[in-house]
Order: structure tokens, then C-alpha cells, then sequence
């Protein structure tokens, strides 16, 4: 049994001022007034105002003051004749979330007197609230012998449940963009790393006092290549956001040349984590239509997901296999392989799967790559049971055939 914590809005009992009673007592006239303004029972109790004048309470509530709270018996309903309420509930000792504001001719607790529980929710007094109380038994009588009051009740109630309805939905959607958010933030984070690594190796290097020049040289290059890899993953990120893929603008290039510039980032990458990146057979001499700063993305990201998938290191193997009409480029590593569950679902954005870091965001970008670039891309597991990323380039040999681009 969960014992709720004490907290401030625990207040001493209302003033209870019997309408029959004299003295500062409401008049049964000025109550016949007040209660049909209500939103409830307004035009609905010229007969039954009398069958209440002995039970109806006026209730009284300094500003802080709670009505009822969260658990309290379901003993009667209240139409507000001064001030405002608040209906909360608690998310946690100091921390509440409102569910309604109401003011005069508003009524409240209706919940608990239909289906006889305990009060859902907490109702505070925002300010000095004076507050008509009437008990459950007198309320399910006059709902009894008046059907347009009970149609009222209903009425109101459907209108409540669609406004918290709404509350609720924009609270749900405000909470997702914001997990959004921090998704797109944690993936930054984590692509981030590698290239900033590998800056500072490279500073690190440079700034050795037996530094030779040739190595300065060198370590500016690869700072050089980090921050444009920087800069060009945040615009593929933000043309993510955008939901299409940006102007597509492929030139001819010599695929193996492409790879010889790119691998010596790879496998700097790879030796960060642990891995080892193999190169099976030659690089392919073809020509093919790409956009070699993008592509360069897609194998970034394989060889950072494969890693992710070995955290104690392995092999990474890459291989080339030149069909009549595509190119296929493989990555296999030697990690413990894709679940099947997860297959079906690998290139889907914030797909992480369990993945301590990451978001899942790279092999959709990938995906969407490979498509601007009219290939295939995908993901199964190798013969040694590590996972197996391929992708395809189409060989366009009509564009060879008519000659440059």
C-alpha cells in the first residue's frame, strides 16, 4: 500500500454554512439564483431547489485551501458561486499537473458521485472560493427525477473529456518533439566524437617538439578533412530534418580513387574503437556517377555502427564485387550479428534498438543516400554470423558510352 506524502495543501475544514440556517446564510432565493446560472442545473430547479434546502452547504475556502483531494471519498458535487478552483493531480511531492481551471457557475467533482469512487484528482482553491456542496445521494435523486439534468450532466462531462483530451494530446506531442530533440542532440554527440578524436591526435601530433614538418603537414590535412566531415554531416542532418533529400548532383569519378582518399579516414576511425579494417582484393576501377562527399557519409557511418557493434574490437572486412549492371560494395563485421526482430526495421530513423549510444539515425541517412544515388542498400548477416551491410551502385555504362560528363 503506496501512504501519499504530506504536503502544504492540507488545510483545516471549510466554514459550513447551512442554507436553512440564519445569520450570514444564503437566502433559498439568492441560492435558486446562483445555482441556475450554473452551467449545470441553470433554468433546470425551479421545483427541486426546494428538496435541497435542507442538505445543500455552502462552503467556504480560503486562497491555498484544498476542496477535496486525490483519494478522498466521492461524496458530493460542488458548483462554484465565488472564486476559482483548480482540478490537479500530483506528479510528485512538490510537482502538479493541472488538469482544469473553473470559475463562478462551473461545478466539479461530478466523476466520483457517477461511478461512487474515490475523488481522481486533487481540487484546490486558486482564490477565496465560496462554493455550493451537494451530497451524493440529493444529486442522484434529482438526476433520477429530472432526465434533462441528467442529460445536461452528461453533456458537460463528454465536454470535459474532450478538452482534457486535447490537453493531453498537445502535452504528448510537446513531449515527443522535445525526445526529438534530444534524440538529433545524443546523435550529434556521438557522430562528433570520432572526427574530434581524431583532431586531437592530430594537434597533439603537430605540437611534438620533435615534430617534423612533413608530419605538421600531415596533421593539418587530416584536421582539415575532420572539419569539412563536420560541417558536411551537419547539413546532411538538417537535410533530414527538411523530410526530402536535397538537389541531387552526381559527376563521374573513378570509384577506386575515391576509396583511396576516403580509407585512410577509415581506418584512423577503426583504430580509435579497436577495430581492424581489412581491404579484400583490389580496389574497383570503374567510373560511376556519385556525389563523393556524400557517399562518403555511408561508409562513415557502416564502419561507425559496426564498431558500436564490437566494443571489445573485431574485424571489419571490406569487399567489392562488380556485377553486369551495379557495383556492390560490402561491409562485414565480426560482432554477434543482426536479431532477427530488429531486421525488418534496421534502417528506420531513431531505430537504436537497445544501443547505448546513438540513435539509429545513420543507416537511415545512409539509406537515403544510396537512393539519390539510384542504388540499393542492405543488411543481413555474414557467413561467420557478424553483420553484413551492402550496398549497390548502378554502372551506367550508357553514360561511359557517350563519353565525359
Amino acid at each position: 500500500m503506496r501512504i501519499r506524502p504530506a504536503r502544504a495543501d492540507r488545510s483545516p475544514a471549510p466554514r459550513i454554512i447551512p442554507l436553512y440556517a440564519g445569520g450570514e446564510a444564503d437566502t433559498i432565493g439568492s441560492t435558486m439564483d446562483s445555482l441556475n446560472s450554473s452551467k449545470l442545473f441553470g433554468g433546470l430547479l425551479t421545483g427541486e431547489l426546494h428538496d435541497f434546502d435542507q442538505t445543500v452547504q455552502l462552503r467556504r475556502y480560503d486562497a491555498g485551501a484544498s476542496i477535496f483531494r486525490e483519494g478522498d471519498p466521492g461524496d458530493g458535487l460542488y458548483v462554484i458561486a465565488e472564486g476559482q478552483v483548480q482540478i490537479v493531480c500530483w506528479i510528485s511531492q512538490d510537482e502538479r499537473s493541472v488538469l482544469s481551471n473553473l470559475g463562478p457557475g462551473e461545478f466539479f467533482g461530478e466523476m466520483a458521485v457517477l461511478d461512487e469512487q474515490s475523488r481522481s484528482a486533487t481540487a484546490l482553491a486558486e482564490t477565496a472560493v465560496q462554493a455550493y456542496f451537494i451530497p451524493r445521494e440529493e444529486m442522484l435523486r434529482a438526476l433520477e427525477n429530472n432526465p434533462r439534468l441528467a442529460v445536461r450532466l452528461v453533456r458537460e462531462f463528454s465536454l470535459r473529456l474532450r478538452d482534457f483530451n486535447h490537453r493531453y494530446t498537445e502535452e504528448v506531442l510537446q513531449a515527443e518533439r522535445l525526445t526529438l530533440v534530444g534524440k538529433f542532440a545524443r546523435t550529434i554527440v556521438h557522430d562528433f566524437k570520432n572526427p574530434l578524436n581524431i583532431i586531437g591526435i592530430s594537434a597533439d601530433m603537430a605540437a611534438m617538439d620533435n615534430a617534423t614538418l612533413e608530419m605538421r603537414q600531415t596533421s593539418r590535412g587530416r584536421i582539415r578533412r575532420q572539419v569539412d566531415r563536420m560541417s558536411n554531416m551537419i547539413s546532411e542532418l538538417l537535410e533530414f530534418t527538411r523530410g526530402s533529400g536535397p538537389t541531387v548532383v552526381l559527376g563521374r569519378v573513378d570509384y577506386a580513387e575515391f576509396l583511396a582518399h576516403l580509407l585512410e579516414e577509415l581506418r584512423s576511425e577503426a583504430e580509435l574503437k579497436r577495430a581492424t579494417l581489412i581491404i579484400e582484393g583490389e580496389l574497383p576501377r570503374v567510373r560511376l556517377l556519385l556525389d563523393p562527399v556524400r557517399l562518403g557519409h555511408v561508409f562513415h557511418n557502416i564502419l561507425n555502427n559496426a564498431c558500436d557493434a564490437m566494443p571489445d574490437g573485431g574485424k571489419i572486412t571490406l569487399r567489392f564485387r562488380q556485377e553486369p549492371d551495379v557495383l556492390v560494395t560490402e561491409f562485414e563485421d565480426t560482432g554477434s550479428g543482426i536479431a532477427p526482430e530488429i531486421a525488418p526495421r534496421l534502417f528506420e530513423a531513431f531505430a537504436t534498438f537497445g544501443k547505448s549510444r546513438g540513435t539509429g539515425l545513420g543507416l537511415s541517412i545512409c539509406k537515403r543516400i544510396i537512393h539519390d544515388h539510384s542504388g540499393s542498400i542492405t543488411a543481413s548477416n555474414g557467413a561467420r554470423g557478424g553483420a553484413l551491410i551492402s550496398f549497390s551502385l548502378p554502372l551506367r555504362h550508357e553514360v561511359d558510352a557517350a563519353g565525359p560528363a
